[in-house]
């Protein structure tokens, strides 16, 4: 049987790789100047599902579910600003 330190470990690195796997598109984004291609409907589902994933962990009391999805949610409102922000007007 696996131990609990295990798999609070693999929660954990499950948790960072899902907060980071966003920032490499935020970063796109900062340097571009440009979204137009993002799907903000795939943007606002992602943090709704994030939001769940919080409040989860709310209701189990699992520390690494809770801040692992609150970095994530704050690095997915940030690529929502920036690609309101940079995202050109229709024609």
């Amino acid at each position: 049987m696996v131990s609990e330190t295990w798999i609070q470990i693999i929660g954990l690195v499950a948790g960072v790789c899902t907060a980071v796997s966003l920032l490499p598109q935020l970063i796109k984004i900062m340097r571009e100047k440009r979204a137009e291609q993002l799907s903000l409907f795939y943007l606002f589902t992602l943090l709704l599902g994030l939001g769940l994933w919080i409040a989860y962990g709310v209701l189990r009391s699992d520390l690494p579910i809770i801040l692992t999805n609150i970095a994530s949610a704050l690095l997915n409102v940030s690529v929502i600003v920036l690609s309101i922000k940079y995202r050109k007007p229709q024609s």
